[in-house]
């Protein structure tokens, strides 16, 4: 495992702890956040608490996989950085700093887990290349 998928997996294991955190606090008071301007993508905040809380939950727990070295948690982390990604930028009027910071990391997972070196299964180390 490279330095950079081991501070992916930090990242992830960071991000889905504070998204957690973040859908409680949307599902238990509905006005924690207020909207800067109009949106086309507009749910309720109980809507994005309960969005918030799944997608953490899924982004903590691969980035305990990924930190374990499991080989599920690196495609699952591509997959779940680029919905991350995408959830951010929809929730651009509530958050919009901390959206653009989450926009961020969510494209340093992604070029991190996608450019770490391959791992033979025989050998248990980084594919040789010919």
């Amino acid at each position: 495992m490279t330095g950079g998928s081991v501070f992916a997996g930090v990242l992830m294991l960071v991000s889905g702890v504070l998204g957690i955190l973040n859908g409680i606090a949307g599902i238990a008071k509905d006005d924690v956040y207020a909207r800067i301007g109009d949106y086309v993508y507009s749910f309720n905040l109980t809507t994005w608490g309960w969005i918030h809380l799944i997608l953490g939950i899924l982004v903590a727990l691969t980035g305990w996989g990924i930190l374990k070295g499991s080989e599920w948690a690196r495609g699952a982390g591509i997959g779940l950085a680029a919905l991350y990604i995408v959830e951010y930028f929809l929730f651009l009027p509530y958050a919009p700093v901390w959206s653009l910071i989450s926009i961020g990391i969510g494209i340093f997972v992604i070029w991190a887990l996608a450019s770490e070196p391959h791992r033979s299964p025989r050998a248990g180390g980084p594919a040789k290349h010919a």
